[in-house]
């Protein structure tokens, strides 16, 4: 045990953990907007299983993470993906009681789940990078080590962000057009689009990114006010 650390690349342990500490926002948004609907019972469990099934499927991507992105249409189809959660976690809750509890925690969970691999696309690659500084048969230790001190962190973001959305509502509306505006970076980004070079300047990738985020707030907007429109109509 004292040799494994005595011989650690402690510049690469430290590299891994900032970038896993600024990673750990995106999922925090993500987690609390899951989340939000359960009953408070289920909120901490929600988050706790989330992160944690999140954490070992970055683990997983890590490891195959160079193949991935250069797999054409891959981050193109998961942008549009990440598109359309943003969207869904707009939609009000309209607690329909044919679902039980433990439906509402594991899809949650599954959102959660799934919006992480797909914002990991991109971010994998640089704890991949860092890693690749430090001892072979160290890399995947480091990389375990470096998200297992982030996990605090996610949790505690998302319990933050929990409180701000009971309290000021706009904070989903800001959450969902985050993940639009990762989408847009996302499409753009794709080895696909490399073909056209006009697309290949700053400038096409900031309008990327604010057109996903527009385009998350505009079709959640329309679906989230159609939806109160149907449930008053309901009510009535």
């Amino acid at each position: 045990m004292l040799e494994f650390f005595a011989t650690l690349h402690w510049g690469a342990v430290l590299q891994i953990i900032i970038i896993d500490i600024l990673l750990g926002g995106d999922n925090a948004v993500v987690i609390a907007l899951a989340v939000r609907n359960l009953p408070d019972q289920q909120r901490t469990r929600g988050v706790l299983l989330g992160t944690l099934g999140a954490i070992i499927l970055r683990v997983v991507l890590i490891a195959f993470a160079v193949v991935l992105l250069d797999i054409p249409f891959l981050k193109f189809v998961g942008g549009l993906l990440l598109l359309w959660i943003g969207v869904k976690l707009m939609m009000p809750d309209h607690g329909d009681p044919n679902v039980k509890p433990a439906d509402q925690l594991w899809t949650a969970i599954k959102t959660i789940i799934v919006a992480d691999a797909v914002m990991s696309l991109d971010n994998v690659i640089a704890v991949a990078g860092a890693a690749e500084a430090a001892d072979p048969q160290h890399r995947l230790a480091l990389v375990i080590f470096g998200l297992l001190v982030s996990i605090p962190l996610i949790v505690w973001g998302s319990t933050l962000v929990l409180k701000l959305i009971d309290k000021f509502p706009i904070v989903i509306a800001l959450g969902a057009g985050l993940l639009g505006w990762i989408a847009g970076g996302l499409i753009i980004g794709d080895p696909f689009i490399d073909r056209w070079p006009a697309l290949n300047v700053p400038s096409a990738e900031y309008a990327a990114h604010i057109a996903g985020a527009v385009l998350v707030l505009a079709v959640g907007w329309f679906f989230r006010k159609r939806g109160r429109a149907a449930q008053s109509n309901a009510a009535h």
